[in-house]
């Protein structure tokens, strides 16, 4: 058996903003949140439910999930795996223009419901060792949570480290699964108690995707994969070497080797030359004498 990589937005988009097993983002949601009894998630509506994106208007594609439960409190999941600037005054925004745009002008502020956003982060971004952070807006002479509305919960996978043998919360048997699936060639035992995450690791194998998702999901990694391997650094770094040389050649050949170091860890990925083409405009003979 083999499973996508959870990490990638359009897998994580695809597993827990499905409509048709909206049980998975219900349960992951009760799991990390501690949701029990009567205050447990028992439904939600999905407010930008999965449809495989047209690669070309991938670009454009929003794959954060947007959901309303059944008591009217809103959820915000985002799957991030680039430590771009000013993420955490993104997530503030997100979550207020979630807050505000509830009502509209003239209507009253009791329709307002809570809104909590949730981020897995695939870097590290807060001080400290736990991979699961959560903040609140507190009193900070008594502690207590007066305003209660807006909520920020944070994943930092690079933070969590636990083996299968040393997973004992739900919450952490989610996280193994969000950080490990691709790796995994078999749905592990931990799972196998917890229907939720037993169909996550079921949508997230290869054999429950279409050639369509499948095509799209491997273009978005290889778009992924350019950024982790620095492809964006590599051909600012060939352009700073060209101006310090004051000659065009040192740009080509900066932009030149940028692109063939992307393209020879793809390769070697498996990658198709098709796809490597599209992703560094190279040449199949270019590519094929890597």
């Amino acid at each position: 058996m083999q499973f996508v990589d959870v990490k990638t937005d359009i897998a994580f988009k695809k597993i827990f903003g499905n409509e048709q097993h909206k049980e998975i983002l219900i349960g992951f949601l009760n799991a990390l949140l501690e949701l029990e009894g009567e205050k447990s998630i028992r439904d939600i509506t999905l407010k930008n439910p999965w449809q495989p994106p047209d690669i070309p208007l991938l670009k454009e594609t929003i794959l954060d999930i947007k959901a309303v439960d059944n008591r009217g409190i809103s959820f915000i999941v985002e799957m991030q795996i680039r430590d771009t600037k000013f993420f955490d005054k993104r997530a503030v925004y997100y979550t207020a223009k979630a807050y505000t745009s509830q009502i509209k002008k003239g209507e009253n502020y009791p329709k307002l419901n809570q809104v909590i956003f949730i981020g897995i982060l695939d870097f590290n971004s807060f001080d400290g060792d736990n991979y699961l952070t959560r903040h609140l807006i507190l009193n900070s002479q008594t502690m207590k949570q007066d305003l209660k509305d807006l909520e920020f919960n944070f994943i930092e996978l690079k933070k969590f480290s636990k083996s299968e043998e040393e997973l004992e919360s739900i919450i952490d048997k989610w996280i193994y699964f969000i950080k490990n699936a691709d790796n995994l060639t078999m749905i592990p035992k931990n799972a196998e108690d917890i229907p939720e995450l037993k169909e996550a690791y079921t949508q997230a194998s290869i054999s429950a995707w279409t050639e369509e998702e499948l095509e799209i999901y491997e273009y978005w990694q290889i778009r992924d994969a350019g950024d982790r391997y620095g492809m964006e650094e590599q051909l600012e770094k060939g352009i700073e070497i060209g101006i310090e040389k004051g000659i065009e050649k040192g740009i080509e050949k900066g932009i030149e080797k940028g692109k063939l170091e992307v393209a020879y860890k793809l390769k070697i990925a498996g990658i198709s030359s098709e796809i490597i083409m599209q992703t560094t405009g190279l040449t199949r003979q270019e590519i094929d004498n890597i």
